[in-house]
């Protein structure tokens, strides 16, 4: 009988970082950028801390794209011929990608290639429902339970647990990238500038709800951590997601960690596909939440 050999890969847009993603033998797919007309990769040709200074100075919007189905197949023959008995592919959020449906795309072609390769390597899809931490945080975890010795079905019940509940909480502090992206509209956007309104916004399976909008920076941090405890699982872990300021982030973490009685287990930087959407200048969390993600 094969002795079981499992991979675990995911996109960039899981904001786990190239370093991170080869220490914990994760295989990650750099995603497509393009800034002033030029085409780039993330975690390949610049860094978050780069990117923050690009966006600001950038002559139009950076945007990013999708992963294709040739590309995730060529993944899929790279890992097959390692001999790995089961590939996890963890992608972004399906609500919010075509990331997925090419990945199952690539799945296909790779089977029909490959009549037998099924039996070599299985390659399980888990649609990680979401944007930046709320799937990277689990993708992370799940390898650090594969080095525990966990099993496929183990690690793929754990991430589809956590993508059911993860949610993701932020405030842009600018807001000419929420109001091109449509999260906040342009007549709300001019009112909130001018009334010193700033969107509270929440993404839970690829959908974005502005929850309220809040009067003054000094009421960000209590509004966030309020929102933490009325939300989140009990004791469970939680991330800071931060962004070109990260002193406002230490001030959230140090606050939820009097509130809660325990540290944030990451702070994570937010990288190109929350700054094309929110820029670059943000403070939020990612909470597994008490409520399940409706279908």
């Amino acid at each position: 009988m094969l002795k079981t050999k499992i991979k675990l890969m995911t996109d960039s847009v899981s904001d786990i970082g190239k370093e991170l993603a080869d220490a914990l033998g994760i295989h990650l797919l750099c995603m497509p950028v393009t800034v002033d007309g030029k085409p780039l990769r993330e975690e390949v040709d610049f860094t978050k801390e780069e990117f923050y200074q690009m966006i600001d100075t950038a002559k139009e919007f950076p945007s990013t794209a999708q992963l294709t189905p040739f590309e995730i197949l060529e993944a899929y023959e790279e890992i097959a011929a390692q001999h790995f008995t089961d590939l996890i592919y963890v992608t972004i959020g399906a609500g919010g990608s075509g990331t997925y449906a090419n990945a199952e795309m690539a799945r296909n072609q790779f089977y029909e290639a490959h009549p037998n390769a099924e039996s070599r390597m299985k390659i399980h899809l888990v649609d990680g429902r979401n944007y930046t931490a709320t799937y990277g945080y689990s993708v992370a975890e799940a390898a650090k339970k594969l080095a525990r010795g966990a099993s496929v079905g183990e690690l793929v019940d754990y991430l589809e647990d956590w993508a059911k509940h993860a949610g993701l909480y932020f405030v842009p502090m600018t807001l000419k990238y929420v109001k091109r992206s449509g999260r906040v509209s342009a007549a709300a956007a001019f009112a909130g500038e001018l009334l010193g309104l700033k969107p509270f916004c929440r993404i839970v399976n690829c959908k974005s709800t502005v929850l309220t909008k809040i009067r003054g920076e000094q009421n960000i941090i209590p509004k966030l951590v309020e929102t933490v405890l009325a939300d989140i699982q009990p004791h469970t872990p939680y991330i800071v997601m931060q962004g070109s300021n990260p002193a406002i982030a230490q001030e959230l973490g140090a606050a939820l960690t009097k509130a809660l009685g325990y540290p944030p287990e990451q702070y994570c930087s937010i990288g190109a596909a929350i700054c094309c959407n929110a820029g670059a200048n943000v403070v939020g969390f990612v909470i597994k939440r008490k409520e399940e993600t409706a279908e």
